[in-house]
């Protein structure tokens, strides 16, 4: 009986570590295929993709960027407008967080966290992100990026308060954590 209660322990905490950890992976990937999709944004941005809305032959000289708000979708846009920030009407693809997992907390510059929104912008012919922070222009007149703001961090959340942050350059790096 004795050698039944410690294989039943066992496997009790075998269980319970199984299920934690399967969460910790799932979120870890989210994660990184959130920070490929800035990646994409990225490469459409310096790679001069053709931008087409449907109504009219595509235009190449569009900046792309990645829009994060406080929720469960995030979008990639085309910078329609040239004011280095996500605008409606602007969306390229949306994409939907499914499982219980969310965009929790926003934070730019160094440590300023509970923002409303960052946009993140690249434009041809550097590699580097313009970052937008509550909806503030972040281009000039000359399409010139004209933010301060070196770094921003995006926090996800799953539906077992585990998290995992999403790190931003101004100098184009993307990491996670």
């Amino acid at each position: 009986m004795a050698v039944t209660a410690i294989f039943i322990i066992l496997s009790a905490v075998v269980l319970t570590n199984n299920s934690k950890f399967g969460s910790v992976i799932i979120l870890q990937s989210l994660t990184h295929d959130i920070a490929l999709n800035v990646r994409e944004a990225q490469v459409y941005g310096i790679a001069v993709r053709r931008y087409d809305p449907g109504n009219g032959p595509g235009i190449f000289s569009y900046g792309y960027g990645m829009h994060f708000a406080p929720g469960t979708t995030y979008e990639l846009f085309a910078d329609v407008n040239a004011n280095g920030k996500w605008d409606s009407g602007e969306t390229v693809k949306q994409t939907t967080l499914t499982g219980g997992f969310s965009i929790s907390d926003i934070c730019a510059p160094d440590g300023a966290c509970g923002k409303e929104r960052v946009d993140i912008l690249f434009k041809r012919p550097e590699p580097d992100a313009c970052i937008s922070v509550s909806g503030a222009a972040t281009l000039d007149s000359e399409a010139q990026c004209i933010s301060s703001i070196q770094r921003t961090m995006i926090t996800i959340l799953s539906s077992r308060d585990d998290e995992a942050t999403i790190t931003i350059e101004a100098s184009g790096q993307i990491s996670v954590q």
